[in-house]
């Protein structure tokens, strides 16, 4: 839980620097395993993006929010079914992560005039589990639950990481760049741990 913890202060950033006025402090990330630092009101509202946000931005920040969803129906599963603790400690990483990401994620498309928008096919969305996938994870149990959620979950990431990739790629606004930084980050680390737990 405690590498959890620069996220959730990222999250808190995020917002902060997408909608701080002037004067109150804020807290603005460090670069991946660098420290957040406090920075006046005035230095945050200079971080937002200097160009219009694009139809990229809107579509990624969109299109996560069901996947993160996805991803914290996935991890619900865990503690009543998981043998392995470290399953279990994943998944309540990821609900520790993702939930107040999405909050960030609504936040800002109802500033950017996305909140209405209409989601994207979500079994199109890269990473998806299938109706069929969730519902065999629903029924498993034991070592069973815990192999099954382990490459569910290694996919679901890699998904994420692909969209992250995209918007950096064509995406024009600061906090997205940033949250999708975030996610690479988070999400890299859990495919690393996910991993260790096949071995």
């Amino acid at each position: 839980m405690r590498r959890a913890l620069p996220t959730v202060a990222l999250m808190v950033a995020l917002a902060g620097c997408a909608a701080a006025p002037p004067g109150p402090s804020v807290i603005v990330p460090g670069a991946p395993g660098e420290p957040a630092r406090v920075v006046d009101g005035a230095e945050a509202a200079q971080r937002r993006s200097p160009v219009p946000v694009s139809p990229a931005d809107v579509e990624f920040a969109a299109r996560m929010v069901p996947h993160h969803r996805q991803a914290l129906e996935l991890a619900a599963l865990a503690p009543d079914r998981a043998a392995d603790p470290g399953v279990r400690a994943v998944a309540e990483r990821i609900a520790a992560v993702q939930g107040p990401e999405i909050a960030v994620l609504e936040s800002w498309l109802a500033r950017h005039g996305g909140a209405h928008l209409p989601h994207a096919d979500h079994a199109a969305m890269p990473g998806m589990a299938t109706p069929a996938q969730r519902d065999e994870l629903a029924a498993a149990d034991g070592p069973g639950f815990d192999a099954l959620f382990v490459a569910l979950m290694i996919a679901h990431h890699e998904g994420a990481l692909e969209m992250a990739a995209q918007v950096r790629s064509s995406g024009t606004d600061l906090t997205i760049a940033e949250f999708a930084d975030g996610v690479v980050a988070t999400q890299s680390a859990d495919i690393d741990r996910l991993r260790g737990l096949l071995r």
